[in-house]
């Protein structure tokens, strides 16, 4: 079955960009010129997904308001023929088929995902952290369909990550196949550098097959009272196939102020519209 389904997760409170967060869903910080959220939509659209589920915390209103169409907004901005804004305004609206689930309680990444339950009715589905933006050619997600097309098994997007930062991540023990894929034997959750069982880290970009389901419901909290993906996913690997893909792009980090700082200045540098005018502005800077 074709992966048409996209779960996005966005009901973090968002604590390390405080007090900017306070009202505001860090997905719908800037990134350059648009939220961050839509550059996760806009990977969806530009990898064949046609329905997107979005997990939010109940209050959060912005999100929705965004992706909805804004009738009186784009009355006003074709009266005046701001036509560039307006296409703007319009393709945000139509990116994709939206629906959205409540996370009440922050009890981790699997429990958000488990939130999309009834709305992925079944199918295979691809699962997009936001706070990691993927800039490629080919975006990430549409790579890793092709993966599951291959195997017809679940799908995690990994990246080599240098000896000193694996203890920030999952890091899968593969057996290679080729050069981008991976069999996963194995997965361990922020291990100490020295007991890696390789550099592969997993990074914000899933394929699950529907079982994965079934698996979060069987994991018990862990010591920090969170439901985490890596233990469903240890569940899933005793039942089925999972494989790991190095994507092709470079990987964004902004879940932190730092992260988004470095990402807003190389994405800007790439921006058609600005993006020489700021290398400029840069240049004379006194750094």
């Amino acid at each position: 079955m074709e992966v048409k389904k996209a779960v996005i997760t966005a009901a973090g409170l968002g604590t390390r960009f405080l007090p900017a967060t306070k009202a505001l869903s860090k997905e719908m910080l800037p990134l350059v010129d648009r939220p961050l959220i839509q550059y996760a939509l806009e990977e969806c659209a530009d990898s064949g997904i046609e329905q997107v589920i979005i997990v939010t915390r109940p209050n959060q209103r912005g999100i929705k308001g965004h992706f909805d169409t804004s009738v009186e907004l784009e009355r006003i901005l074709q009266e005046k023929g701001k036509t560039d804004e307006l296409a703007k305004v319009r393709k945000a609206s139509g990116l994709a088929e939206i629906s959205y689930v409540f996370q009440e309680q922050q009890l981790g990444l699997g429990h958000a995902i488990l939130m999309a339950k009834d709305a992925v009715a079944g199918e295979p589905f691809a699962v997009i952290l936001p706070d990691d933006i993927i800039d490629g050619d080919v975006p990430a997600i549409k790579q890793m369909k092709a993966v599951y097309d291959r195997y017809e098994a679940s799908v995690v997007a990994v990246e080599h990550i240098s000896k000193d930062k694996v203890s920030s991540y999952g890091v899968v023990n593969p057996e290679r196949i080729d050069g981008k894929v991976s069999k996963v034997r194995g997965l361990v959750e922020k291990p100490n550098p020295d007991e890696a069982p390789s550099d592969l880290c997993i990074v914000g970009r899933y394929i699950f097959t529907p079982e994965i389901f079934a698996m979060i419901e069987k994991t018990p909290r862990g010591a920090i009272g969170e439901i985490q993906i890596t233990d469903a996913m240890h569940l899933l690997l005793e039942r089925q196939s999972m494989y790991a893909y190095a994507f092709d792009g470079t990987r964004y980090d902004t879940g932190t102020p730092l992260g988004m700082l470095k990402a807003s200045v190389e994405l800007g540098l790439k921006h058609p519209e600005f993006g020489v005018d700021f290398r400029s502005y840069l240049t004379q800077l006194e750094l």
